[in-house]
């Protein structure tokens, strides 16, 4: 049986060594300039600390320049590239074209993962980015499992899927909340990752709290659940997933090494011991459900239902 690498996204290079002793086996980091959504946002000189650290101890860093970038980005790639190059990142995760095309040109033998999040839905897409050089794709939110489990089947690339944390429902490019409160004639301070304070849209209806925040790549608004499957990891690990990913955007730095502890203890059980997993795995869930913040219920996402749009 393929046991998968259990990516975990760290919030600052301090993260790193507990995070490797909870269990990760890779990271995502990188600057909010040119990757979207990261739990935190590293410089040059720590992306560099970061990717010493890990490699000290057989372990993987990806950097995401995942980013929508417009014109006045593009002459900044070539640098950012070569770079990620000489520090010896294990990978860049891309959406956009011209990250792989800058690539091709400064840093050949850099391995890309196809990211865009929300066209990964088809092993034929994942296909055609794969023989444009990308060795990884990383699959849409809103798949269910029996659509995971197919395109793996026909993938001839990696396949990553993110298996815990919050997934993003709006991005725009636009300072939406500074604009609003600009109008309102008030001065906002742009959320910061690294700040606690936290603004939500509140829906009413659903009794649903949207977190929303802005950076450097605008307005995002994120969903009001945390996706959780720990108990339903067998078929994936059956199938040959590559990659399971916990997103750890928005939380602390200690709830994410815990729940990294538990999908740890999951993933290695479900591989060398079904048996013991399927007995376990509902004390790993109502352990993490424990963690979780009162206003963050866990649910499956789209896992086991029909994606609405």
């Amino acid at each position: 049986m393929h046991k998968p690498e259990l990516l975990v996204t760290p919030k600052k290079v301090e993260d790193i060594m507990p995070l490797i002793e909870a269990g990760a086996d890779s990271f995502v980091i990188g600057e909010q300039k040119f990757g979207l959504r990261l739990a935190g946002d590293f410089s040059k000189e720590q992306v560099k600390e970061a990717i010493a650290i890990a490699h000290q101890h057989h372990k993987k860093v990806y950097v995401a320049m995942n980013a929508i970038f417009h014109n006045d980005l593009i002459d900044e790639l070539e640098e950012y590239l070569t770079f990620l190059n000489e520090v010896k990142a294990d990978a860049v995760v891309f959406g956009d074209p011209a990250v792989l095309m800058v690539a091709r040109e400064v840093a050949p033998d850099l391995k890309l993962h196809w990211n865009t999040e929300t066209t990964a839905t088809n092993w034929h897409t994942c296909n055609y980015w794969g023989r444009k050089g990308a060795k990884r794709a990383v699959l849409a939110r809103e798949l269910s499992m029996d659509a995971i489990i197919e395109t793996k089947e026909h993938a001839e690339v990696e396949i990553e899927v993110q298996v815990h944390g919050m997934t993003c429902m709006f991005q725009s490019k636009r300072s939406l909340l500074g604009n609003y409160f600009e109008y309102q004639g008030k001065a906002l301070k742009i959320e910061n990752r690294a700040e606690k304070e936290m603004m939500f849209l509140y829906d009413p209806e659903r009794d649903n709290k949207y977190p929303i925040f802005e950076d450097a790549n605008g307005t995002h608004i994120m969903s009001p659940n945390d996706m959780c499957i720990i108990d339903e990891l067998s078929e994936m690990i059956d199938a040959g997933i590559d990659s399971f990913k916990i997103d750890g955007v928005l939380q602390t730095s200690e709830y994410v090494i815990e729940v990294t502890k538990k999908y740890r203890k999951a993933i290695d059980l479900c591989e060398s011991n079904n048996t013991e997993y399927e007995e376990i795995k509902d004390e790993l869930l109502a352990e993490i459900e424990d963690l979780q913040a009162k206003n963050r219920p866990l649910d499956t996402g789209f896992f086991f239902k029909e994606t609405v749009y």
